[in-house]
């Protein structure tokens, strides 16, 4: 059972949906993830953050976005991923419930896994890849994680919405 308020979850989605499947298209189409989706998502945390949940959960989110963008950072000093995915990942940290961070990191595990499939077996298909031709994420050898990362929010937050907790 996620630890995160449905109530908290619906407060949520009407902005974070929206932002999360922009992410996902803007990181297939140009394998980039806008700073303004990532500026959008935080603004609605410390907006709707206060409504939404207890002000101790609110400050953990927001040391929770600390940590993920320093070991985001941390990461792309390293080649292991791109800036806006590190960006876009602190930005998603807030909205996972402290409780719940070892059931999101499955969840997104299972979320890359079918992401990364789904994406290498579309781009494989040359009538599926033709209905997006001017895709970059189909001639690039990286992968698209915004694909993933908005995904695992998306999905996560819909999961809390659904408990009744």
């Amino acid at each position: 059972m996620l630890m995160l308020p449905a109530s908290a979850a619906w407060w949520f989605l009407p902005v974070a949906a929206p932002v999360a499947l922009w992410v996902i298209w803007s990181d297939m189409r140009a394998m980039r993830i806008p700073n303004v989706a990532v500026v959008t998502l935080m603004a609605a945390y410390a907006l709707i953050g206060p409504l939404a949940l207890p002000l101790e959960d609110w400050g953990i989110g927001w040391a929770q976005f600390a940590l993920v963008l320093a070991v985001g950072f941390v990461l792309n000093l390293a080649g292991a991923v791109g800036a806006g995915d590190a960006k876009f990942a602190a930005a998603m940290a807030p909205f996972v419930a402290l409780a719940d961070v070892a059931v999101f990191l499955l969840l997104f595990s299972l979320v890359l896994l079918a992401a990364f499939a789904t994406h290498r077996g579309v781009r494989a298909v040359p009538a599926l890849r033709g209905l997006t031709p001017e895709w970059r994420s189909w001639q690039r050898h990286d992968f698209p994680m915004g694909f993933a990362l908005g995904g695992a929010l998306l999905l996560y937050l819909l999961l809390a919405a659904g408990t009744g907790r």
